[in-house]
């Protein structure tokens, strides 16, 4: 079992048409965002641009959750709205257009890849999922097998547990939970 911390902080911006992205882990390491080869992405933007149109991935399921805002959108020419932290999916290649400004959390996963979930729990959770991601919605306390992980805002922790054993988690506070299996 690998764990991985990436802290908001530590994270480059690169910039999209409608703002910056801030790109957190791209699975495989080898992988190249250009070259679109990727299993999934995980990043955070910001959208200062409205209306924006969003970068289409063709070949990839997306999540979308706004991180301090409601998230008014067009998708494929129907209008939606979206509360702060309600989990938005999608196909990544659809035509999307946000009439939003705010901070987003993205999750980008091949359409190779049939087994993926995500969700917002402060629950404590015994999971095997080969790939398990923790990102934080606020100040919280992580535990993994006992081990504490403490966390700032919009920090990632992912597990790569390709033996897929059993892990205890424990959150102090609300925290996007996703899993990924091959």
């Amino acid at each position: 079992m690998k764990i991985s911390l990436f802290s908001k902080k530590d994270s480059k911006p690169s910039i999209w048409s409608g703002g910056l992205t801030y790109e957190y882990m791209i699975y495989p390491k080898t992988a190249n965002y250009t070259d679109r080869d990727f299993v999934f992405r995980i990043s955070s933007a910001t959208i200062e641009k409205v209306p924006s149109e969003f970068t289409k991935f063709k070949g990839y399921h997306r999540y979308l959750i706004m991180l301090d805002n409601c998230l008014d959108i067009e998708v494929n020419k129907e209008r939606k709205v979206y509360e702060k932290y309600e989990i938005m999916e999608f196909n990544s290649d659809d035509e999307v257009t946000s009439y939003t400004n705010g901070i987003d959390f993205n999750w980008m996963i091949s359409e190779k890849i049939s087994r993926h979930k995500l969700e917002i729990t402060n629950s404590n959770q015994i999971c095997n999922a080969q790939i398990i991601i923790l990102f934080s919605l606020d100040t919280t306390v992580i535990k993994i097998n006992e081990k504490q992980y403490d966390l700032e805002p919009y920090d990632l922790l992912v597990i790569e547990n390709q033996e897929k054993e059993n892990i205890m988690l424990h959150f102090s506070t609300e925290c996007l939970f996703g899993i990924l299996d091959f």
